[in-house]
């Protein structure tokens, strides 16, 4: 897919993309203000290593970074409740053929049927979840989440930002204040884009187009390539010093 079509260029090799139903392409045409948002969201997201070192949870300071750009334009977390009516109309004859009546004969309401659905930040018919560092279990919650949306006609795409894979090569090298490093707090059975796609692929999220984006090093700072260079640049000089 040509995702230089559909990505600007100052975000496009900061992350990697997984379009699932065509949802680049209908942010790209049928909400180019909300698409134009998020990238702008995604270009201003800068990430220490000290933010990767502090804790998870209401503490990160990882979510406010997405609050503090998309709450201005907006966007906001969205929880939904309903109620399902039934309906149940007769046949007009005793004939097993006839006609159904206009009127119901009962009205039965199941209360709760959708409750407790509740999405990151939704604006127009788009929403936006982002996952850093939960159980992986969340992107199910996620999915359904946006799956019960779209067939309640409330969104038309979804998109599901998550850390890339590439990011545990920064978790295996720094270490945590106890010299223990960050892959025992970035472990497996979290979230990443590794725990999604397996999701996408099976269709968990249904009829709901959904893409998915993987922060990558890029968003790091001191693990950009331009300081990957550098610091393959300085060991080459020390090499020629000795």
């Amino acid at each position: 897919m040509d995702f230089e079509r559909y990505i600007q260029k100052s975000v496009l090799d900061k992350f990697e993309y997984y379009n699932y139903g065509h949802a680049l392409e209908i942010l790209h045409d049928a909400f180019p203000v909300e698409w134009e948002e998020l990238q702008d969201c995604l270009y201003k997201l800068k990430l220490s290593v000290a933010d990767l070192k502090k804790a998870g949870g209401n503490e990160s300071p990882i979510p406010k970074k997405f609050d503090d750009v998309l709450y201005p334009y907006g966007w906001r977390e969205i929880r939904i409740s309903g109620d399902l009516i039934v309906k149940k109309y007769p046949r007009q004859t005793a004939q097993r053929r006839g006609r159904f009546a206009e009127e119901p004969y009962e009205v039965e309401t199941i209360e709760g049927y959708i409750d407790g659905h509740n999405i990151d930040f939704l604006k127009n018919r788009v929403a936006f979840d982002l996952e850093w560092n939960s159980k992986d279990q969340t992107f199910d919650r996620d999915l359904l989440a946006m799956r019960t949306y779209f067939d309640c006609g409330l969104i038309d795409v979804g998109v599901i930002v998550t850390r890339a894979g590439e990011l545990n090569d920064i978790f295996k090298q720094e270490k945590d204040q106890n010299g223990q490093t960050l892959m025992k707090k970035y472990g497996a059975s979290t979230t990443w884009m590794g725990k999604l796609l397996y999701r996408l692929d099976s269709r968990r999220n249904g009829g709901c187009p959904i893409l998915a984006i993987g922060i990558g090093k890029e968003c790091v700072e001191g693990y950009g390539r331009l300081s990957e260079y550098d610091t393959r640049l300085t060991d080459v000089y020390r090499r020629e010093e000795v």
